[in-house]
Parts: structure tokens; sequence; C-alpha cells
């Protein structure tokens, strides 16, 4: 009787579990946390990793454990070149593609994807940023690929991500790429 009993509360628990990863599903939530940023070098000069921002709105999408996650965020990047701090602010919006494992309000994620950079600067206010962004005219815009992984626990999830630039800038000497890790907080909101 116990074994009968046992079973049946397994079978229950695996039918829970993966019908919850089979029925499609739409979620919205918030999204702030710190990054480090470098820049990889092909001049002369060297750069040191430097703390900075991201605040922003998360969507996902998934059905049968995979799930598309399209983000949009203001970003802060801050290194060291040649002794001077230079700042890099920018609305970032990664397209990310990914898996889910885990059921009942608890999970891991694994994703990865484009992202593209909307600067921010003397050239480009927030305004213009955020309207090339919602156009998605991404000339003269900086891109890298994302890779991380992210924890879900009930509404809240927690993310670290690698940014790879790959896009060449111009900075002091040489040309460089923008590389950075980030760890986010974040909150859905339904």
């Amino acid at each position: 009787m116990k074994k009968t009993v046992s079973t049946l509360l397994l079978s229950a628990v695996l039918c829970l579990s993966a019908s919850a990863q089979i029925l499609p599903k739409f979620q919205f939530g918030l999204k702030g946390g710190v990054n480090l940023t470098s820049l990889s070098k092909s001049g002369t000069f060297k750069s040191d990793n430097q703390a900075g921002y991201l605040g922003g709105v998360w969507m996902r999408f998934g059905a049968l454990g995979f799930n598309f996650q399209p983000e949009a965020y203001v970003t802060s990047k801050n290194v060291t070149v040649e002794g001077s701090n230079a700042k890099f602010t920018s609305i970032d919006v990664p397209l990310l593609f990914g898996g889910k494992v885990g059921a009942l309000g608890f999970g891991t994620r694994f994703y990865t994807g484009p992202l593209v950079s909307f600067a921010i600067n003397k050239d480009q206010n927030f305004g213009t940023a955020a309207s090339n962004a919602l156009r998605l005219n991404y000339k003269d815009q900086n891109f890298a690929w994302a890779l991380g992984a992210g924890v879900d626990i009930q509404k809240i999830s927690v993310d670290l991500r690698y940014e790879k630039g790959l896009t060449s800038q111009s900075y002091g000497a040489g040309s460089t790429k923008i590389n950075l890790f980030n760890l986010s907080l974040g909150y859905r909101l339904f």
C-alpha cells in the first residue's frame, strides 16, 4: 500500500512538472544589478575592471522547456584606460534564447544570444538612443554576444552573464572591444 501511494504521489509531481514545462508561458519583470567591464585591446594601452550598474525590464516567452527572453535596460560601463577613467552609458537590448529545468516556481535557466547596445553620449542622448532601440535602428551601434545562467525562486530571479564585445571601438592608441560580466536580480511582476 505504501509503495502504491508513493508511486502515485511521485507520478503526480512528475506530471505537474512536465506540464509546467510544456504549457506556453509569458512573464514580465524588472531587473537591476552590477557589472564589471573591461576592454580587450589590440593597441598599447591596458584596462582594468571597474564596477557599473544596470536596470530595466525583461520578458520571457516559453514552452516545452525552451524560452526566448528579450530585455531592455540602461547600463553604465566604467573602465580605466591609460590611467584615466572612461564611462559609457547605453541602452542594451539582448535577445536571449535558452532552456529551463525545474518546476513549481523553482528552476535553472541557461541562455545565449546577441545584444545590441545603443550608446548614450554627446552625439546621442537618452531619447535618441531609446528611439533607435524601439525602431531597431542598429546602424552605428555596438554589438555583443551574451552567455549566461540564471536561477528562479518563485518571483525572484538571479542571473550571471558574460557579454563578449563584437564591435571594435577606437580609444587611445588602439582598437578595443568592451567585455563585461553582470550579476542581476530580477522580480517577476506577472
